[in-house]
């Protein structure tokens, strides 16, 4: 249902981007949003965006990280500026989705990428 890709090694300082597709037939997306899990510690928020562009981001990648929306690709970006080692991580992306037009918001989630930053 999502599909995410642009994750790789990187140096520290250097940029990466991030993308994320919706595909099947859908009614809407609600917010979308980029999580991530490095090892040995708990999935955390990072960025989202809800359908209206609001964004919110976690402190530790504020003023680093970008999130952006493409509605009409059903697409959701993560710009990753200034990357630090502690940014290393599995990065999923999220997705409220209604199917039809009178269906319940539904969770989706990619299947993850792999963002290493290490010189």
């Amino acid at each position: 249902q999502l599909q995410a890709s642009g994750g790789g090694l990187v140096q520290p300082g250097g940029s990466l981007r991030l993308s994320c597709v919706v595909s099947g037939s859908i009614f809407s997306i609600d917010a979308m949003a980029w999580y991530r899990q490095a090892p040995g510690k708990q999935r955390e928020l990072v960025a989202s965006i809800t359908s209206g562009d609001t964004t919110n981001y976690a402190d530790s990648v504020k003023g680093r990280f970008t999130i952006s929306r493409d509605n009409a690709k059903k697409s959701v970006y993560l710009q990753m500026n200034s990357l630090k080692p502690e940014d290393t991580a599995v990065y999923y992306c999220n997705a409220e989705i209604r199917r039809h037009r009178f269906a319940a918001k539904s969770d989706y989630w990619g299947q993850g990428t792999l963002v290493t930053v290490s010189s």
